[in-house]
């Protein structure tokens, strides 16, 4: 599956890994079932599916507090991408 996957442009040229790197994978294993390592791919892959699926709700059907909702976990994601991405180049 890894074959068909887009390279990481940062990680090819400049030698390091963005913050998005592991995202593809996550989602991957994500759509297998394997939630943990999923989240141990990309630990902001809750937040953002979460975000994802509450934009979607709140354009559809229109969800009482739907933007204070969404603003929340788009706070959320960007935290915890944030210091996901501080945390792996710590260790």
């Amino acid at each position: 599956m890894e074959e068909y996957m887009l390279p990481c442009l940062n990680k090819k040229y400049l030698g390091f890994e963005c913050m998005g790197c592991g995202l593809q994978r996550s989602l991957v294993a994500l759509f297998q079932g394997d939630f943990v390592k999923a989240f141990e791919l990309y630990p902001a892959i809750y937040p953002l599916v979460f975000l994802g699926v509450m934009i979607s709700l709140n354009y559809m059907v229109g969800v009482k507090y739907g933007s204070k909702i969404v603003s929340v976990l788009a706070i959320l994601s960007v935290t915890t991408i944030i210091v996901s991405y501080i945390l792996k180049l710590t260790s």
